[in-house]
């Protein structure tokens, strides 16, 4: 506040500007030290465009799971039916042939998640690097 000494000789108030533009440049100095730390963005696997070598979307490796009653549940690999009992070496079999480890998964409504988890465990032990699991077709209730 200034006395003033003002033509007509009353106080006159005004707001001292230098140490609010002394705050700005220090939080502007902050903020531009602080960006480049910053984390640039999350980790993800973004499709690709299909190279000439990648197996067409008919050779992929669908296992499935159905039920089938009382009788426990029955197994297919690309729709071949395939005996619990010999789903891992055919699993074995199949990804010592091949470049590409994708397994798909595809289990019933019906089924509890523990028999497709035991379908996940085989072809992760036959040697499938990523599984993927497929919901059943919504057309299909």
């Amino acid at each position: 506040m200034d006395a003033g000494s003002g033509a007509y000789g009353r106080a006159v108030s005004q707001i001292n500007v230098t140490p609010l533009i002394d705050v700005l440049l220090v939080l502007l100095i902050i903020f531009m030290v602080i960006t480049p730390v910053a984390p640039t963005g999350l980790n993800s696997q973004i499709p690709q465009p299909p190279k000439a070598d990648t197996p067409t979307p008919d050779s992929a490796l669908v296992v499935e799971v159905l039920a089938n009653g009382s009788d426990g549940p029955v197994y297919r690999i690309n729709q071949t039916l395939v005996p619990k009992g010999q789903l891992g070496p055919e699993l074995r079999g199949i990804f010592r042939a091949r470049s590409d480890k994708t397994m798909f998964v595809k289990g019933d409504r019906e089924l509890t998640y523990s028999k497709v988890a035991e379908v996940i465990d085989l072809g992760h032990e036959a040697g499938a690097m990523s599984v993927g699991l497929m919901s059943p077709d919504p057309a299909r209730r």
